[in-house]
C-alpha cells in the first residue's frame, strides 16, 4: 500500500494563542476553566458528558501511550492532546493525525477525510462538439 503524506501546517512566526491564552496556559487549566472559552458545540458535548469510548481515548492520551488508534471521530481535541499523533479511522483505513495547536477544540474527524478528492480526466471522444473533428489515430 502506498504511503500517504499528511499536509502539514506551515510553521508560525509568533506563538499560538487561543482567545488570548498560550498553549501552556490552556494545558494547565481545569475543565471548568476551559468550558467558558470553548466554542458552544464543544461545550455542549462536555456538559452532556462523554461516552465510555471517549473517556478511554482521553485516558490513553494522558498516559502518554505511543500508538493510539480510534474509530471515534467526534472527540473534541483538548489542549493536552497537542503534539500527539492519533490514528483515526476514515471508513477504510487509519489516517495519522498529528495534532497541532491550531486544532484545539476541533473534532478528530475533521482531519481524517472520509471521501477521496475527485480528479476528472479529459473528455472522451464524442463528449464535446469539438472532439468530432479530432482524428482517431
Amino acid at each position: 500500500m502506498a504511503k500517504k503524506t499528511q499536509k502539514r501546517l506551515p510553521r508560525r512566526k509568533e506563538e499560538f494563542t487561543y482567545h488570548g491564552f498560550k498553549i501552556e496556559e490552556l494545558q494547565q487549566m481545569s475543565l471548568s476553566e476551559l468550558l467558558p472559552i470553548m466554542p458552544s458545540r464543544a461545550r455542549r458535548k462536555y456538559n452532556r458528558g462523554l461516552s465510555e469510548g471517549h473517556e478511554k481515548v482521553l485516558a490513553e492520551v494522558r498516559e502518554g501511550k505511543e500508538r493510539i488508534r480510534t474509530h471515534i471521530r467526534d472527540l473534541v481535541i483538548m489542549p493536552d492532546m497537542i503534539g500527539k499523533t492519533i490514528e483515526v479511522y476514515n471508513g477504510k483505513e487509519f489516517t495519522k493525525v498529528e495534532i497541532q495547536p491550531e486544532a484545539v477544540f476541533m473534532y478528530l474527524g475533521e482531519f481524517a477525510l472520509t471521501r477521496k478528492r475527485v480528479s476528472h480526466g479529459s473528455a472522451g471522444i464524442g463528449a464535446t462538439r469539438s472532439s468530432k473533428f479530432v482524428p482517431l489515430k
